[in-house]
């Protein structure tokens, strides 16, 4: 590493509240869960419940057990337990902000470790707008590190010019809105350019190249102001790139998930062209881990195509994962003093050193980069060159509610199972209370104010016997309509909703693929987000392998190539007898994502995610 370079790391150190970093493969969000399991009985410990991003879950659960089981968890006459748990960045920055009271956000945390200190600018300033002090440090310790990076296949980054020519966000505004796409670099078969970007209100890999983005229109590398953001150069910059966006989404995990499926069928040139996500990412991906998880048996394949960390060349900026004692009314004095015993604990060399084993730069800077941070992981130890300042924490506000106009647009049918079974209660244990499809109501209309103005939505529901003559398996409730029209009706039109008859899933979902794909937009994302209960059964064919196989191949044949008209199939498997597996399929066969809400409670927190994809 160059001694400018080395110099940049420790200030990002020391200057850790200026510094952002995105978030790994699970871009700051993920399953939310309880503590680890495998950490024991607390006993009559003090507990410190730690709510952590969770692509650092199951490093800091392995650094949990070991400090509860070491003397320096003795605080005073007492002992200390520390007990991680996963949550989502922009989830937990938003639960904090309210309180911590929602139902299954999980045990209110002593200490909070977001993916980047950004979120701890945002919760502050969210507090400070709503007349509440702050709760996060303004100078936080740094576990670990990690650059944005934009992820390219190979073969793509080198058709650049990659890594002898210098490529950024300029590059990627000119080739999402060159329309020649990849054939003006000599490459017509690998069609347009097509980009990957997570939402920014919830992850942070998405909210980092935000930042990234605007500073490119400005030729500033710190100081971004709320003028800078309200330049038509910038915004027109900003239009630019969204307008290459595949779809958005709650984590970079889909994306990465959907490059390697796709490498091994050896489409993934067609997939995407490139998807902002951390430096670890690219490392877990060309290991063969494209989750970042490695299970017990799982056994690793490499990528017939590796992926490139692009190091934008306007700069880019650092994730670090910041150790937040929480300045919270929950918080006591015990609490306080066990987190800072631990804390201090996991900056010693010995427990920065695992740091690197899972990919990320040690946030001790007297610890060394070594391997997996190496060109033979498709990433370079001695980048990033140019580094950018986190916006002040106003400015961090209006890029989010400029995004929010910029973003590209959708065009969405939300199709609601109303069979029969929808009118078991939520909780089996008990019967009096509120039923799936009085919860899956709930959920779907909280979650439509995720859609903008323009956004075009529309709403069917689906079930044997529809109809005037009862013989129809879906009904068109709203049209396809900009979300200015529609957004009360559908609200009212939904909660009207009541259990009818059978689920004809395969039909159904194959019917409202093909609707959306007669209309596709090519301006917008075309999507239909599913939610059932169910399994196939549509009276005459019940779980009919060839309709299935029909279903697939259609989906399948429809989503990629040069005349493709690419609309995702997000599904969401509701309730325990949900069809999991299938709807993993049907997602699969279009390149989006299937949403597990197995347990009914959680639907509200599902389809807002589903939601975060437009």
């Amino acid at each position: 590493m160059t001694s400018s370079v080395r110099s940049t790391r420790r200030g990002v150190v020391v200057g850790l509240a200026v510094m952002l970093l995105a978030a790994s493969c699970a871009s700051g969000s993920g399953s939310d869960g309880a503590g680890s399991s495998d950490l024991g009985d607390p006993g009559d410990c003090t507990v410190i419940d730690m709510a952590v991003s969770s692509e650092k879950a199951d490093l800091l659960n392995a650094l949990a057990k070991t400090f509860n089981a070491s003397s320096e968890a003795k605080i005073g006459d007492g002992c200390v337990f520390v007990r991680p748990f996963s949550k989502a960045s922009g989830g937990a920055a938003q639960a904090l902000a309210d309180g911590w009271r929602g139902e299954g956000e999980g045990p209110q945390p002593v200490i909070w470790s977001p993916a980047s200190s950004s979120w701890g600018k945002i919760l502050d300033q969210r507090l400070a707008d709503s007349g509440q002090p702050a709760m996060a440090s303004d100078k936080p310790v740094s576990f670990q590190l990690t650059p944005l990076v934009i992820a390219m296949p190979k073969p793509m980054a080198q058709a650049l010019g990659y890594p002898d020519k210098p490529v950024g966000w300029a590059d990627v505004a000119k080739l999402a809105t060159s329309k020649d796409g990849w054939a003006a670099y000599g490459h017509p078969e690998w069609g347009a350019f097509k980009l990957g970007k997570t939402n920014p209100n919830y992850s942070t890999s998405g909210l980092s190249s935000l930042i990234g983005q605007a500073y490119a229109t400005t030729g500033k590398t710190r100081g971004l102001t709320s003028e800078d953001l309200d330049d038509p150069k910038t915004q027109a910059f900003a239009r630019q790139i969204e307008s290459a966006v595949v779809h958005y989404g709650d984590i970079t995990g889909t994306f990465l998930q959907n490059w390697f499926r796709t490498d091994r069928e050896g489409t993934s040139l067609l997939y995407a062209s490139a998807v902002a996500v951390e430096e670890k990412s690219v490392i877990d991906y060309n290991k063969g881990n494209p989750d970042g998880v490695l299970e017990p048996g799982e056994k690793l394949r490499t990528p017939r195509i590796p992926l490139v960390a692009i190091y934008p060349k306007e700069g880019t900026v650092y994730s670090d994962s910041p150790l937040y004692v929480l300045d919270a009314p929950w918080v006591n004095s015990t609490e306080r003093a066990g987190a800072a015993a631990f804390i201090k604990a996991i900056q010693r060399p010995a427990a920065q050193k695992q740091i690197l084993t899972f990919g990320f730069r040690p946030g001790n800077p007297d610890v060394a980069i070594g391997s997996p941070i190496s060109s033979k992981y498709g990433v370079d130890p001695d980048q990033p060159s140019k580094l950018l300042q986190v916006p002040d924490p106003k400015v961090m506000l209006d890029l989010l509610t400029k995004w929010r106009e910029q973003r590209k647009g959708a065009r969405v049918l939300i199709v609601l199972d109303v069979s029969g079974s929808m009118k078991e209660p939520a909780d089996p244990e008990n019967p009096d209370g509120p039923t799936k499809l009085d919860l899956a109501k709930k959920a779907a209309v909280e979650s439509l104010d995720e859609f903008k103005g323009d956004d075009e939505v529309g709403f069917r529901i689906f079930t044997t016997n529809l109809g005037p003559n009862q013989d129809q398996n879906f009904q068109d409730l709203l049209p396809i309509r900009p979300m200015s029209q529609n957004r009360e009706p559908m609200k009212s039109s939904i909660r009207d909703q009541f259990p009818l008859n059978a689920t004809p899933l395969y039909l159904s979902t194959q019917d409202a693929y093909q609707d959306m794909v007669k209309g596709y937009d090519p301006t917008r994302i075309n999507a239909v987000v599913l939610l059932t209960d169910g399994v196939n059964d549509d009276d005459d064919n019940i779980a009919d392998d060839r309709q299935l196989s029909t279903l697939l191949n259609t989906l399948r044949n429809g989503t990629e190539g040069e005349t493709a008209k690419p609309v995702r199939v997000f599904t969401i498997a509701y309730g325990k007898e949900a069809d999991q597996d299938t709807l993993q399929r049907i997602a699969q066969a279009t390149n989006a994502a299937a949403y597990d809400a197995s347990n009914p409670e959680t639907i509200t927190k599902v389809f807002t995610a589903v939601l975060s994809n437009f």
